[in-house]
């Protein structure tokens, strides 16, 4: 039988219909049946695209002319959308960027948790879908002997020259990059040159307290000393009373990694402040702290109304990190463990645990999956369960011990709505019911989004 081909080719300019999107956010059209993926087509459109590479299940495209724009269509407001890639979707309407998130989340448990009767809410959005992020770590280069700074564009390490802002950072940490580069360039402080693995200065970070409007600015270099360290320090603190920390980290290895292992305080506090909620939070250099506080509540609040916690409620938070979803739990439980793999952020969490006066919280290094069942064997029975892993979802072994537990209530808090569909249908095996999922949009004008699922323990007659 021969080999069928594709009914495209490489280089071949076609007119195509898109009729969807992908979970990246492509435009999906198709020519007898063979899909062809294209960034930046909406549903609804005709557009003329170009092949770029063919696989033998399916294609991808360059949009080259959209004949009829869909209503859902805006102009991105920022001026390189196109070359950068860190945000994907800025080119829709938010009301479809809402709704294709829904629809992402809802695929996923049809198709991998096999679970359609499951309730997935409309996503939760912001009412200012802009300037969100509280902290911003962004490469630095040279040209003409002038220090530059921006996002690597799309695909490379080609630093985008005519990045002036970014307009899903907070306003002040744009203004704090700005200000850097200029005092940096001005003292002749070289930019790192990762080709020749020679120079200073690698990134700069700038963290920000959304509700203190505290700053806290971070050098990354190859070198162990940062030149004219006096001065640079003078002239930032003069002209920004709102920096509150200048912080060194050093980071002398070929990679890609942006932090190194060593860091100190040059100037300062160690520490930032911000609030989530009635919650205070202490963030270092290194600190995981969710970069939309805004959307954080609001995850959390619905992760607090599914766990339904009473005041005689023992809960165990795994995947704890600084403590943010724990020290909300404690507010209402009796007593909340929480278990993290990062000793420094359990170090953290128990600095925030202390800074909010909160006792009834224990934390423990190492991970979920070998410290549970040791807490088990101990006579730890938990009333709630609260996850909230990294993309790669959670380990087999911390599922399967959830599942011994036995808890009333699962909470599982996601930021990938393909490993958490794997994981519901694991723990559904072992006896928990799925009741509803509720994504929020935690990262606008980006394909990500997160969800909180909620679990009931079936009931055995």
């Amino acid at each position: 039988m021969a080999k069928q081909s594709a009914p495209v080719k490489k280089n071949e300019t076609v007119t195509l219909s898109f009729e969807d999107l992908t979970h990246e956010g492509n435009g999906v059209g198709k020519i007898n049946g063979y899909p062809l993926f294209v960034p930046y087509g909406l549903p609804g459109e005709e557009a003329t695209v170009k092949v770029v590479k063919v696989n033998k299940n399916f294609a991808f495209g360059k949009l080259l002319e959209v004949k009829n724009p869909s209503p859902e269509r805006v102009e991105p407001p920022c001026d390189v959308f196109y070359k950068c890639g860190g945000c994907q979707i800025q080119h829709m309407s938010y009301n479809l960027q809402l709704s294709m998130k829904q629809q992402q989340v809802k695929n996923v448990m049809r198709k991998v948790a096999h679970l359609d009767h499951v309730p997935v809410h409309p996503t939760i959005g912001m009412e200012d879908p802009w300037r969100y992020r509280n902290k911003v770590a962004i490469p630095v280069g040279e040209k003409d002997g002038e220090l530059i700074t921006g996002f690597y564009q799309m695909r490379s390490h080609n630093i985008i020259e005519d990045m002036d802002t970014c307009v899903v950072q907070e306003d002040l940490n744009d203004r704090m990059v700005e200000a850097v580069r200029r005092i940096a360039s001005k003292l002749g402080i070289e930019a790192y040159d990762e080709k020749s693995h020679s120079g200073v200065l690698r990134h700069v970070m700038v963290r920000t307290g959304r509700e203190t409007k505290e700053t806290m600015i971070v050098l990354i270099t190859r070198t162990k000393e940062l030149p004219y360290a006096k001065e640079f320090i003078r002239e930032l603190t003069e002209a920004y009373p709102s920096v509150k920390s200048i912080i060194h980290n050093i980071n002398p290895a070929k990679t890609n990694v942006i932090l190194g292992d060593k860091t100190k305080v040059l100037w300062g506090q160690e520490y930032i402040y911000d609030s989530i909620g009635s919650i205070r939070f202490a963030i270092s250099a290194k600190s995981f702290y969710q970069v939309n506080p805004t959307q954080t509540k609001r995850l959390y609040d619905k992760a607090l109304e599914y766990a339904a916690i009473n005041e005689n409620d023992t809960v165990i938070d795994a995947y704890c990190g600084i403590g943010t979803i724990s020290l909300f739990l404690a507010q209402k439980a009796k007593k909340v463990y929480g278990v993290e793999v990062v000793p420094e952020a359990i170090e953290d969490a128990r600095v925030n645990a202390k800074l909010n006066g909160i006792t009834n919280v224990e934390f423990e290094v190492g991970t979920a999956e070998e410290v549970m069942p040791k807490w088990k064997e101990n006579g730890l029975k938990p009333d709630v369960i609260v996850v909230d892993p990294p993309r790669k979802g959670c380990d087999e072994g911390l599922l399967n011990a959830m599942i011994e537990m036995g808890p009333n209530r699962i909470v599982y808090v996601s930021c990938n709505p393909s490993t958490l569909a794997r994981d519901l249908r694991i723990l559904e095996d072992g006896g928990f019911g799925t009741k509803e999922v509720q994504p929020v949009d935690m990262f606008p004008q980006s394909m990500h989004i997160e969800s909180v699922a909620w679990l009931e323990k079936r009931v055995c007659n």
